[in-house]
């Protein structure tokens, strides 16, 4: 046999990937014809692919040596070196062949990847450019040219490319893919998700198109279908590492933690240190309640990626729920110095919100509401942010008209682009038909929303209203499940989209739709911007205005908003008056019991508030200062998180009058031993602007009388509203010199303050404020009022 026959053989070989055969009789043949160059080149080549470049690269030199001059050998020279990391000396074997055959494609081609792979992106744009010069229809040429314009946030110039291969062959899928990616970045969803689809139906067994099919799919909502495509990538490859990590991102939106966390750790066994995944399965352990899981996890994020942003915002919010505030504050700020934040706006809003919430909680309130206008500074579409800023204003300034004007602003801002021009409503227009009643909270748990939802809901009359509940509880609990019973209709509806959503009430034939929210946390104002029902109301949440023209109407109380002295200009909505009370509170409990006067056995007497620390502003503080400063030994009971909080909070009280030596701080705990404490306190002093309002509501359950101060807000009403329906006004002043007055003069009688301890409970059982079916009945008759005002 010929040699040129034994090399077409050595050959066919190394084709079939018969390397074992092909390299014996290569090594024959340069036995035979040592100075055999091709089949030194071919050795060289076979080393490579068999994961020995420094063999590979012994034997290209032998090859170039017998011929220096051969385009095939100094390519391969080149793709050898940048097998060995040596990458620019393989640029610099590229370039010598180009100044000689500057027409030699490979050689270009091999030079833009190269450069490509080193992040050189403009070099590399160049050279793909010089590349489409010599072959202008080269689609690969074009694929990754259209990804280094992508890497250089160039997406115009990266359509373009991409297009340009589609062109010239319309079913190329990775042109198909990369676009449907571009799309996805810049929003353009449908288009992305059609893109990714031609590429799955171009290629269907390349893992990377379903993944990306997948990605589209979640981004638009469709998770089912998502799902569906992320199992068919790992089908397709059971270790493809972002197949699992973005199957577990879809299963995290369905709200299947622990489905999602399993596909996390899929992936974070294949790559270690992927720190998204590590980030995420923190995020899916939180929800599932394992914290000290979910600590280690966006700790092991944040060693994979250190100054990760979401990492560090996400660490520093599990910290912040667990009350360790100085930690919280920790994270916030090293994401706010981190170099990934630093030209990434949104991720530094996000992170001025969160630190801002943690200003709010520790009682740096107006450093809190500084960090939400930072926030906004930042991306003035932040919802979230804006929302904080306008409740928190409630928190600052008793005047209704200034709260008002930032709530409209809000409004205007995020749901101009939802609000329809014009909605056509199928309900049927009978004034006294069963009525459709829809109420939306993410707070049907065990939280304080509960003392109130709980008599409502209990009392409803079925016959005439049908009760339908919105759910975007997190985590369902003991209390959610009890509320569900109440409801005709209950639905989850946490991972549904606020126009989904929409479509789901409208589909209902929902007549009056309830937020029981407003701008407090995870409401969803933009859900009412759409119009699903056509009547809105305003509950519960707090006493204010929400600022939307979406929503016609809020209820109130005429303590809270008196008819004979104020109109309804602090309000977006109508209001409607409840006859007696905003509020009808239950108590969830029975215990613990009331207990006699603490300070009839203390031989001093102890002054409380339980409330959030940021309603402890300085007017506050210094409208208690006189109270303390006017009594012997007496002792002030605050609710604060440990550490640098308390000490930032002594330190205000301080300069505000109040001897810090006096005050007892104690921890948030558990709603049974939370109530506990007001076993130790004797008179509970109200704050201002914003009163106490399920906080006093526990308190008077408790036996310990409440002295409130009252102002002009309905927030700052609210004290005189649960005062006056348990005929208690007495314990009402309107200055803050009447205040002490009132103050000074209950701690120095202790017979009248245990008098009122004594009774307040059955005071409390036997006034509207714990009269389910009286406060129930007066809820649907104002439903009912609104109705009949829309069927006119």
């Amino acid at each position: 046999m010929s040699i040129e026959a034994r090399l077409a053989r050595a050959k066919a070989h190394h084709l079939a990937g018969e390397f074992a055969e092909a390299r014996e009789l290569y090594e024959a043949m340069l036995a035979e014809s040592p100075g055999h160059h091709d089949a030194m080149f071919r050795l060289g080549v076979l080393a490579l692919q068999t994961g020995d470049p420094e063999r590979a690269l012994a034997w290209v030199a032998r090859a170039r040596a017998h011929v220096p001059g051969e385009p095939r050998y100094r390519l391969g020279e080149g793709q050898v070196l940048a097998a060995l990391g040596r990458l620019d000396e393989a640029i610099d074997a590229y370039l010598n062949l180009l100044s000689e055959q500057p027409a030699y494609v490979d050689a270009r081609f091999a030079l833009a990847g190269l450069l490509e792979a080193k992040g050189d992106w403009r070099a590399a744009i160049a050279a793909y450019e010089a590349l489409l010069k010599l072959d202008p229809a080269n689609l690969d040429a074009l694929n990754n040219l259209g990804n280094c314009h992508r890497q250089c946030g160039e997406s115009e110039a990266a359509e373009a490319a991409y297009r340009r291969a589609l062109a010239a062959h319309p079913r190329y899928a990775s042109a198909l893919t990369n676009l449907a990616t571009l799309m996805l970045a810049r929003g353009r969803l449908d288009e992305a998700i059609a893109l990714a689809d031609d590429a799955v139906r171009a290629e269907p067994s390349a893992p990377d198109h379903w993944v990306n099919l997948g990605a589209a799919l979640s981004a638009r909502g469709r998770f089912t279908e998502a799902e569906t495509a992320q199992r068919r990538a790992l089908a397709l490859d059971a270790r493809f590492p972002n197949a699992a990590y973005n199957l577990g991102t879809v299963l995290h939106a369905l709200g299947r933690y622990t489905e999602a966390a399993h596909q996390y750790e899929a992936a974070l066994a294949l790559v270690p240190d992927h720190a998204d995944a590590c980030n995420n399965l923190g995020v899916t352990r939180e929800a599932l309640g394992e914290f000290a899981a979910a600590a280690a996890a966006y700790a092991r994020a944040l060693q994979a990626r250190p100054g990760f942003v979401a990492a560090h915002n996400n660490a520093g919010s599990l910290a912040r729920r667990l009350g360790r505030m100085d930690e919280a504050d920790a994270h916030y700020r090293a994401a706010l110095t981190s170099r990934e934040s630093a030209t990434d706006a949104p991720t530094r809003s996000t992170t001025y919100n969160n630190l801002g919430n943690l200003l709010k909680d520790t009682g740096a309130l107006e450093e809190a509401i500084a960090a939400y206008r930072e926030a906004l500074a930042h991306d003035p579409d932040n919802l979230v942010a804006h929302c904080n800023l306008a409740y928190s204003l409630a928190f600052q300034v008793d005047d209704g008209y200034a709260i008002l004007d930032e709530c409209r602003r809000l409004a205007a801002h995020h749901e101009n682009l939802v609000v329809p021009a014009s909605v056509a409503y199928c309900n049927e227009r009978v004034g006294d038909k069963r009525l459709r009643i829809g109420y939306v909270s993410p707070d049907f748990r065990d939280h304080c929303q509960a003392l109130f939802m709980t008599p409502l809901l209990a009392h409803h009359d079925h016959r005439q209203y049908e009760i339908f509940c919105y759910s975007s509880v997190q985590r369902p609990d003991a209390v959610t499940a009890r509320l569900a019973q109440y409801a005709d209709v209950w639905r989850e509806v946490r991972h549904i989209d606020d126009e989904t959503l929409a479509r789901m009430v409208r589909e209902d034939g929902i007549d009056v739709l309830v937020d029981l929210t407003m701008h407090m946390a995870d409401g969803r104002p933009l859900l009412f911007a759409h119009g699903p029902a056509p009547v809105q109301v305003a509950w519960l949440a707090y006493p204010g205005t929400t600022g939307s023209r979406s929503i016609g109407y809020r209820l109130t109380d005429p303590w809270l908003d008196p008819p004979s002295d104020r109109g309804d200009d602090r309000y977006s909505e109508r209001s409607i008056r409840l006859p007696e009370t905003f509020w009808c509170y239950h108590p969830l409990s029975d215990g613990p019991a009331v207990n006699a006067l603490p300070a009839l056995t203390e031989g001093r007497l102890t002054f409380g508030c339980l409330n959030n620390p940021c309603k402890l502003n300085e007017h506050t503080l210094r409208m208690w200062a006189p109270v303390l400063a006017a009594l012997d030994d007496p002792r002030l009971l605050l609710m604060a998180a440990q550490g640098r909080a308390r000490e930032r909070l002594a330190e205000r009280a301080r300069a505000c009058g109040i001897d810090p030596a006096c005050i007892e701080f104690v921890a948030f705990r558990p709603r049974a031993a939370y109530l506990e404490t007001y076993q130790r306190i004797d008179l509970a002093l109200d704050t201002f602007p914003y009163n106490g309002h399920t906080t006093s509501l526990d308190a008077l359950w408790m036996g310990v009388p409440v002295l409130s101060r009252a102002g002009t807000t309905a927030v700052a009403r609210g004290g005189l509203s649960q005062l006056g329906n348990l005929g208690l006004t007495e314990l009402v002043a309107f200055t803050d010199d009447e205040f002490a007055r009132k103050a000074i003069g209950l701690a120095r009688d202790l017979p009248r303050l245990a008098g009122l301890r004594a009774g307040l409970r059955a005071r409390m059982q036997s006034s509207p404020l714990m009269d389910g079916a009286r406060f129930a009945h007066n809820v649907e008759q104002a439903f009912r009022q609104m109705w009949l005002q829309w069927c006119q």
